[in-house]
């Protein structure tokens, strides 16, 4: 007599009445190892015999859930055989002892082996692009060589598939080694206009008298609305249209003719402090206590051993700031001063040769400059010499670890490389973020995590500083990772709801890593802080509204497949608009001051605006329109904005922006 052959296989097909298990289509039948033939079953010429095959189906019965029957009609199908298409087997098929054919009559209880089946993952139909870190974290790679941007920031190892690297070299070749970040094709509808901008922060400023540059985002509006893309030579961003820095130099007098016209070290040290009480806590790149030593040093000198040019125009640039915040004086001749010291400043620079020559002093007067011109309301040329200064810092190798380019420096140097680099990378982020313009501080490994509070070897640090520092690091290293590169071509900044949750997270990770100074804190306590640590106060509201500002922008993207978030829209800018009107109650003049600041509050009334024009529109949501405290509390935040742009604009020195604007925001109420 032959031994029995049992087959066992994954699928089970479900007959009426019976149970029905069901494998993959691909699952190998394959046949059971001696050990697993049950001994106690035994066959007839007429099938099982009585008393073992019930014996057999008992124990079977007990042994396994549930139990299979298959009848002679129903075994017949799946004891097909195994070169027959490839079909899963399961159970046991008995065979005759004469060998001549199948046995007949009886039916057949059996006992099936039930293995889990091994489920296939199902494969890619085409090849991984992006490197197998932002696979695994699933984030946005740029499939960069030999590194991708997010793991240079992440500081990991990047590394792809060998077909990536294969199809990478491909089009490389076949562009001459050019890569181009390309937007999507604008969708036309049927009525022949296309596709809305992706983010109702950027649409519809006013009725259509969005001005034209590179990119459609609404920075045009809210530069006063001037059209941008004349044919002829115009100003790029429509303000400040005159020379920034007016000539008042000869061409023999040299660094001598600068250094003549300083100011008496009595009004030099007021500026100076103007300058430490004001700009500094915001912008906190220049040690104080290095600083004055060798100011005191400076001044001890005479005229012509006064030979550093590059510290000459550090301090003009200096005393230009702080004379915009000087708050005893007309606005005209706060103007007219200012800007002749910082003429005074850009003079020393050409004559240290500062663009074939850099130096920590002079990169830090670059920087300075920048800020200077914006307040100054020549957003243009900031926009301009914000480019000379990241090539600057690139030459003189900022954007590199200290750690591997100065092995040998000392701890202070490091750390002041550091500080200038961030100073760098946020000026140029969230200088691109208002004008939606492409970032350029791209390329870096200096890590955020060296930069550490160590008062022994720093110098003039603190721990506050040093969390601010790192704070508005981390936010503007997210934000140009995740915002300034899509805004600039007009891309959603999230294509799908998981990702903009993603990125939400994110951003409230990067926020609860801020310490409890910086978020916990209300209108109230905040007030009580200025009347004894005004610089913590500033640096509270600067990193808030910074935060806030771009949390509203992710929430208010959109594309085809992920809607605004409205109610999240409106809670991110109202957080971020009541830092600068708690600016504005408690430092004034500064915040008339700072063009950054409160053009970045008027961008989020726009936003606030859009939002709740769509919302009125919208019958599903015209009645929650009308009864939400939300969105009153967000038409509230549009009029008040309205009040205090009122205020900038009055009297006769009053800015003509603010006057524009109020003009602008006026058409939402």
């Amino acid at each position: 007599m032959r031994r029995p052959a049992f087959l066992c296989s994954a699928s089970i097909e479900s007959f009426p009445g019976e149970f029905a298990y069901r494998g993959k289509e691909d699952t190998r039948a394959t046949r059971m190892s001696s050990s697993q033939i049950p001994t106690d079953l035994s066959y007839g010429s007429g099938g099982l015999s009585g008393t073992s095959a019930t014996s057999s189906a008992a124990s079977a019965t007990s042994a396994l859930s549930p139990i299979a029957i298959l009848t002679p009609t129903s075994a017949s199908t799946l004891y097909a055989s195994p070169d027959s298409a490839n079909q899963p087997f399961f159970g046991a098929k008995s065979e005759p002892e004469d060998g001549d054919g199948l046995s007949s009559g009886g039916s057949i209880t059996a006992t099936p082996s039930y293995a889990e089946p091994v489920k296939k993952k199902q494969k890619r139909n085409k090849p991984t692009l992006s490197c197998y870190e932002c696979v695994e974290r699933k984030t946005k790679c740029d499939r960069g060589r030999p590194h991708c941007l997010a793991c240079i920031k992440r500081q990991t190892e990047c590394k792809y598939a060998h077909v990536a690297n294969l199809l990478e070299e491909t089009s490389r070749s076949a562009t001459n080694g050019r890569r181009m970040t390309k937007p999507p094709k604008k969708k036309v509808t049927m009525s022949g206009m296309k596709t809305t901008i992706p983010s109702i922060t950027d649409r519809g400023t006013l009725n259509g008298r969005i001005a034209s540059r590179g990119s459609v985002a609404p920075s045009t509006g809210l530069l006063s609305n001037v059209s941008l893309s004349h044919p002829t030579a115009s100003n790029v961003f429509g303000i400040g249209s005159e020379h920034p820095f007016a000539n008042y130099w000869t061409c023999e007098g040299g660094l001598p003719e600068v250094v003549g016209v300083l100011p008496e070290k009595l009004q030099a040290d007021i500026l100076l402090n103007q300058y430490f009480e004001c700009v500094d806590p915001v912008y906190p790149m220049i040690d104080r206590h290095t600083f004055y030593l060798e100011y005191e040093h400076f001044w001890s000198l005479r005229d012509h051993e006064k030979t550093d040019a590059a510290f000459v125009g550090l301090l003009f640039i200096m005393m230009a700031l702080g004379t915009q915040f000087v708050s005893t004086t007309s606005p005209k001749d706060r103007k007219q001063t200012s800007e002749f010291y910082a003429s005074a400043g850009n003079q020393a620079l050409r004559m240290s040769s500062y663009l074939n020559t850099a130096s920590l002093r002079s990169v830090q007067a670059m920087v300075l400059v920048g800020y200077f011109l914006i307040n100054d309301h020549h957003a243009s040329d900031g926009w301009a010499f914000s480019g000379l200064l990241l090539r600057q810092a690139y030459a003189m190798g900022l954007h590199r670890d200290p750690n591997i380019v100065m092995p040998n420096a000392s701890d202070f140097e490091k750390q002041q490389r550091r500080k200038l680099w961030q100073a760098v990378l946020v000026q140029d982020t969230f200088l691109t973020v208002l004008l939606s313009l492409p970032p350029n501080a791209t390329h870096t490994d200096v890590k955020v995590d060296d930069f550490v509070d160590d008062s022994a070897n720093f110098g003039d640090s603190n721990a506050t500083d040093i969390a601010y520092i790192r704070g508005t690091w981390m936010l503007a290293n997210l934000v140009q990772e995740t915002i300034s590169s899509p805004r600039s071509l007009d891309v959603p900044i999230c294509s799908t709801q998981r990702q903009k949750s993603k990125l939400v997270a994110d951003f409230r990770a990067v926020y609860r890593s801020f310490p409890d100074v910086f978020r916990s804190w209300d209108q109230e306590s905040i007030a009580q802080l200025a009347c004894n640590n005004k610089r913590i106060v500033r640096q509270t509201l600067f990193l808030s509204s910074n935060y806030y500002h771009n949390l509203m922008l992710v929430h208010a993207s959109e594309s085809p497949d992920v809607p605004v978030n409205v109610r999240a829209t409106l809670e991110a800018a109202h957080e971020a608009i009541t830092s600068f009107f708690v600016l504005f109650n408690l430092f004034d003049a500064e915040a008339r001051v700072w063009w950054v600041f409160h053009h970045r509050a008027f961008l989020e009334a726009l936003c606030i605006g859009s939002v709740l024009r769509e919302a009125g529109r919208d019958p599903a949501t015209a009645d929650q329109f009308l009864r939400d405290p939300l969105f009153a509390r967000a038409r509230a935040d549009i009029t008040r904005m309205v009040q205090v742009l009122k205020i900038m604009a009055d009297g006769e020195e009053g800015s003509d922006d603010a006057r524009t604007r109020v003009t602008v925001l006026g058409e939402f109420l």
